[in-house]
């Protein structure tokens, strides 16, 4: 398995974290980082309002199960969640807090689900517990690029 790289968007749009990890994208210039994050959100937040209305639940009056509370997890509507050309895959992976994490990958890799969770587990443990860290900033971390060196390079 080849990773690329991982880019962080915050969920107003801007490029927050961005990793090269194995040669084979083009190189980009820090414009083109953020001008490529900033049209990334954008569509992600069109298609968003593109996908159709979830199928209607039935009454709770007609099922037997009436008296349960509603489940907190609705489905809401996602944007982008993959491109794939023939020279790579970009898999998204949205929190529940509007953070985007885009993972660049070969594009035969049939299912990247659990690292792309891995790396916001990651995220989660030490960044955003990191005392000194702002939500929305740019991700300046050790242990997290340590933590993410040494997941790609064992799934590589």
């Amino acid at each position: 398995m080849v990773v690329f790289a991982l880019f962080v968007i915050s969920k107003s749009g801007g490029l927050i974290y961005n990793r090269e990890f194995h040669a084979g994208m083009q190189k980009l210039g820090s414009n083109d980082l953020l001008m490529l994050a900033g049209s990334f959100h954008g569509m992600h937040a069109i298609t968003k309002q593109l996908c159709p209305n979830p199928p209607v639940p039935p009454s709770p009056s007609s099922t037997p199960a009436a008296n349960l509370a509603p489940s907190p997890f609705t489905h809401r509507p996602t944007g982008i969640e993959v491109l794939e050309t023939s020279q790579f895959r970009m898999q998204c992976f949205q929190t529940i807090t509007g953070i985007k994490f885009l993972l660049f990958t070969e594009p035969q890799q049939p299912n990247i689900d659990p690292i792309i969770k891995k790396i916001y587990e990651l995220y989660a443990d030490f960044v955003m517990k990191n005392p000194f860290y702002t939500v929305e900033m740019p991700i300046r971390c050790e242990k997290f690029d340590r933590g993410l060196d040494g997941f790609i390079k064992l799934r590589g």
